[in-house]
């Protein structure tokens, strides 16, 4: 028989690790590359007995510092799994790069499926489902947002407070660097990190921020439930509005909404519109959603700066563009900077310019 291969791990020095360090898995195994993950590697693995689990490590070359910190998604997930929350369960960590030249570790196999698309939801989820649907994805939301980092182990993972002003500083840093290269600037941009240096909400409780949820980071049971929250790698600890704001920036307001962002996984009849979602949310945790609209500006703002070194990437050929519409890109930047002025006006007396 040939031998197994997968890209990133030496098979025989993991499964001898494998089999000293965790009980539950008896090796050897089969090897099964997944996709996705933010480009971390990725494999589903079968032991002998039909038990499944994943593994994960960074992918090759060379990294920046805070990059790909399996250590930290390991931290989240162990410290998460023993409180309930939906999270793979955690099965071992190894930091001696002499294994296999990297850290990794294993979590459990949870069954379920991200959505990406309109069309994944509408095809997975039947109309009668989708309200649970929803109320599941809020609620798992909220159960995270509840628990105190403290208390659970993860209270040093990062600073706490000035959580806003620090990812406002650091977007707008991105922004501006990516104006020579991109040929391309807004004053909306700058006009909106003024606005939220000026407005800046206290900030309510430390709690552990996701930075990515949706439901591409969820996957969902055959029941419509959120079986497990995947893909730690940028979470942090700071303000939990922002990351319900992150989470609801694109869920329809209206059936009309829906319209406006017709892929989005969100953009299928059936479920709440995002005030009924906010208002769950607040009953939960007790959090006032005052300034909701708020955060949903600054997040759809970060995903112009986002989107916009992107741009500049492509237009420098630091990232092929063979492809890829760059008008769309562009128009993409746009729309975000669009979406954050509507919400930010709503909260503003003295509207941002267009």
């Amino acid at each position: 028989m040939e031998a197994q291969q997968a890209q990133g791990f030496d098979i025989p020095n993991v499964e001898a690790w494998v089999r000293d360090n965790v009980a539950t898995l008896e090796p050897p195994f089969e090897w099964i590359q997944l996709q996705g993950g933010h480009s971390n590697l990725t494999y589903l693995l079968h032991d002998q007995h039909g038990h499944k689990a994943v593994i994960r490590r960074p992918p090759l070359g060379k990294l920046l510092p805070k990059a790909h910190d399996m250590a930290r998604e390991w931290a989240l997930i162990s410290c998460l799994d023993p409180t309930g929350f939906s999270v793979p369960a955690a099965l071992g960590f190894c930091g001696d790069h002499s294994v296999t030249g990297a850290a990794f570790y294993l979590m459990g196999f949870s069954e379920g499926c991200p959505l990406h698309s309109a069309e994944q939801t509408a095809a997975y989820v039947g109309s009668d489902k989708r309200q649970t649907l929803a109320y599941s994805f809020i609620d798992t939301l909220a159960q995270l947002h509840s628990l105190d980092p403290d208390e659970i182990g993860l209270g040093s993972l990062a600073k706490k407070d000035g959580y806003i002003s620090r990812q406002v500083n650091t977007w707008y840093r991105s922004w501006q660097a990516s104006i020579e290269p991109a040929a391309y600037d807004d004053g909306r941009a700058h006009e909106l990190k003024q606005a939220f240096l000026d407005a800046q909400p206290e900030q309510n409780v430390a709690r552990i921020v996701h930075g990515d949820y949706g439901f591409h980071n969820c996957l969902i049971g055959s029941d419509a439930q959120v079986s497990a929250v995947v893909d730690w790698e940028i979470a942090t600890l700071g303000e939990p509005l922002a990351d319900l704001g992150y989470a609801l920036r694109n869920w329809p307001e209206s059936p009309e909404d829906i319209a406006r962002h017709p892929h989005a996984p969100t953009a299928v009849s059936g479920l709440p519109l995002r005030s009924e979602l906010a208002e769950r949310y607040a009953r939960i945790t007790g959090l006032s959603l005052d300034m909701l609209n708020y955060y949903i500006s600054f997040n759809h703002w970060k995903s112009a700066a986002i989107l916009h070194g992107v741009y500049a990437r492509y237009k420098q050929g630091n990232k092929s563009s063979q492809g890829v519409n760059l008008d769309k890109v562009r128009a993409s930047i746009d729309a975000s900077l669009e979406a954050a002025v509507d919400a930010m006006n709503r909260l503003n007396n003295t509207p941002i310019s267009r």
